[in-house]
């Protein structure tokens, strides 16, 4: 049974004994630990016939409430999105809301008061699940509240759109259903949820229901009054929802229909009665389901997932060598940011080194300040502050290596400094140790050729930001060895990071295809297409940053040095513009600014040599579709990775690429560009 019902008596007033009463708890219980609760077309009816139970209960044993729990660390993960996928027609698709509204919706019918005591993760349905009671609590240790469902494609369609905004008000509901959705689905800690007035009460963790329990009781007898907000005047849910386009604007660029269906419902909530509404979010849910854009976002969300746990032709795990040791070559900023995550993730001791004594000290420095901040942010205790940072040393003398399991080597982007890095670094350490590069294009069987032993040598190339962007590309070369390769595995899960396992290639997989899609756009430039023409030609992809914004925040000099990798490597698909060249050496200015439209500031007046035959921002758009499909082509048909799905994964997790285009694949399907260039899709139809 996922749901139990049972009857507790809730603790009456200190000094008074006996109890205040009796209420039915219902425990949302999936039954395996190894998989959290959601609600589908087998558990929402049962977790309606647990309400009729519950509601039978108080008519015959005058029960004073009802509550509704979960276990573990696991309120509700929300809607079964297997079986979301597996909805074939309209019809289905608003009959699937219509099932949710009803189960629901019943905790807010019931003749006694309901309580949510949200003890963990609560997603989507799960945290509309909470919203239908009449109070909620939550655990101080809760992670994972929010409503991410523009992020895949849908919307929260069981109530989430006119109950948070009528609970917490308008700008609370566009933050959590649409800021927060669009940043990757980004969620809520419990007492972020408090603050925001989603939860009525916070208590510890170690004996939350028995506080939760202790609450409801004050709540039922008076002693606790609950204050909620009044209602929201019509300038203020304007202004939210106009804030909340110009996010979706920002992010999706009108490229996905999801957040925009979202925010009209947000509107409507204003003036919409319950019924009203809920038959609005019904119909959206039943356009949304059936669309193309929800089924490449749950192609990309279970990739995602998948990958997280077990990365595609990884090695058995217990070929991997233990590391209680971490060395770091380099003291920059990409070094001290790898020093830094490997401290805080690992919590072993951490070594860094370079040139020159300033150069270290600013290394070590920058990694303790930022120990202090995951302090100051409640992300570690002050203990392991203190530890992290005793933790953490650096040194002019590479022999302060040689105690390290794991050596990452992060230095100058140039392979003969790499080279000779190697070379002075490898017999410092002890044999089983193993070597790393975070090179971000260059070849790493040419570093790994100065070795004595190559084959404890891989790629392992971070993205940055190294903390935020959770790819790595593991790469393996013709030498590396199985245990190097697992090693470098196991490091990439404890660091909470998702690996993907590439052969060793010019600039891999993400740099490569990215380059491919700005050298086009470079191209148009060169062409004489205006420049903020040729940024909102790509807004159908919905890439979260434009393109030559997001070349001025890698840097300029980066992308020249991946362009001039890949020309040496293939001449024939890519080449190095001279528009490229002089922006770099202007000292690269950024180009565009990101207030409202993109505005151009000037930088680019006299610095572009351009020509005289521009395209428009369609024709642009196709030769980016086309060189996408080819160069995607190209690494597949070259073995860089196993399929298609691994470059998927690549492009959402290192790039950002939105979860409603499938990562790129599915995309390039859907708009014909597969078989325009290829005369084959990367996935058969449908």
């Amino acid at each position: 049974m996922p749901v139990h019902v049972r009857t507790l008596d809730l603790p009456a007033a200190p000094g008074t004994g006996g109890s205040a009463g009796r209420v039915a708890l219902l425990t949302l219980d999936p039954g395996d630990p190894r998989r959290p609760f959601v609600l589908g077309p087998d558990t929402l009816p049962e977790l309606g016939r647990a309400i009729e139970e519950a509601e039978r209960l108080v008519r015959d044993e005058g029960l004073l409430a009802v509550a509704v729990t979960g276990v573990g660390g696991v309120f509700c993960a929300g809607a079964d999105l297997k079986s979301v996928a597996g909805v074939g027609t309209r019809e289905d698709a608003v009959a699937t809301a219509e099932l949710g509204h009803r189960v629901l919706g019943r905790f807010a019918e019931l003749p006694v008061p309901t309580f949510a005591y949200v003890n963990g993760l609560a997603l989507g349905g799960g945290l509309e699940t909470a919203l239908h009671c009449t109070h909620r609590t939550v655990s101080d240790q809760a992670r994972g509240l929010g409503l991410p469902e523009a992020h895949l494609g849908l919307v929260p369609g069981w109530g989430g759109t006119y109950l948070l905004p009528h609970l917490a008000g308008p700008d609370v509901a566009v933050r959590v259903a649409i800021e927060n959705a669009l940043a990757g689905g980004k969620t809520l800690t419990g007492p972020q949820a408090f603050e925001a007035g989603i939860a009525d009460a916070v208590f510890e963790a170690a004996d939350f229901l028995v506080q939760s329990l202790r609450w409801t009781a004050a709540v039922l007898t008076g002693q606790v009054d609950v204050e909620r907000p009044g209602p929201a005047d019509e300038a203020t849910w304007d202004a939210a929802v106009a804030r909340g386009r110009a996010v979706a604007d920002a992010r999706v660029h009108g490229a996905a229909p999801a957040p925009y269906r979202t925010l009209d419902l947000l509107a409507a909530a204003r003036a919409n009665d319950r019924a009203t509404h809920f038959a609005a979010e019904e119909a959206a849910l039943g356009d949304l389901i059936v669309s193309g854009e929800l089924r490449a976002g749950l192609y990309a969300f279970d990739l995602v997932q998948r990958y997280a746990k077990r990365p595609v032709g990884a090695p058995d795990p217990g070929l991997a060598r233990g590391v209680t040791s971490v060395g770091v070559v380099g003291a920059g900023l990409m070094a001290s940011q790898l020093a830094l995550l490997f401290l805080h993730r690992l919590q072993v001791p951490v070594v860094l080194t370079d040139v020159s004594t300033e150069r270290v000290d600013k290394g070590v420095a920058f990694v303790r300040d930022g120990v202090q901040d995951l302090l100051r942010k409640g992300r570690i205790t002050p203990d392991t502050a203190n530890r992290l940072t005793a933790s953490v040393s650096g040194s002019v003398d590479t022999s302060a290596l040689s105690g390290c399991d794991f050596v990452i080597e992060a230095v100058f982007e140039e392979l003969a400094v790499k080279q000779d890095v190697l070379r002075e670094l490898e017999p410092l350490l002890r044999p089983d140790a193993v070597i790393a590069t975070n090179t971000s294009s260059l070849s790493v069987t040419a570093m790994a050729s100065v070795l004595e032993h190559p084959e404890r040598f891989v790629g392992f190339h971070f993205f940055n930001p190294v903390a935020v962007l959770p790819l790595v590309e593991v790469v393996r070369t013709d030498a590396t060895d199985d245990a190097a390769l697992a090693t470098a595995f196991a490091v990439g899960k404890r660091l909470k990071k998702t690996c993907v396992l590439v052969r060793d290639a010019p600039a891999f997989v993400v740099n490569r295809i990215s380059t491919r899609m700005f050298d086009e756009v470079v191209r148009a430039l060169d062409a004489g297409t205006p420049l903020l023409e040729v940024e909102r030609s790509l807004d159908p992809l919905g890439l979260p940053m434009s393109p030559f914004r997001l070349a001025h925040f890698v840097g300029p000099a980066v992308m020249l040095h991946v362009h001039e990798t890949l020309a040496d490597a293939f001449p024939d698909r890519y080449r190095v513009s001279g528009n490229l060249r002089r922006w770099v050496e202007a000292g690269g200015p950024a180009l565009v600014t990101p207030k409202g439209p993109l505005a151009a500031t000037g930088a680019d007046e006299g610095l572009f040599e351009v020509g005289t035959q521009p395209l428009t921002a369609e024709q642009v758009l196709h030769r980016v579709q086309d060189a996408l499909a080819d160069e995607v082509r190209h690494v597949l048909d070259e073995g860089v990775v196993a399929g298609p799905e691994d470059v998927d994964v690549c492009l959402v997790l290192g790039t950002g690429h939105p979860l409603f285009t499938g990562g790129i694949t599915p995309y390039l399907d859907r708009v014909g560009a597969s078989e325009r260039v290829t005369g084959r899709r990367f996935h058969p139809a449908g």
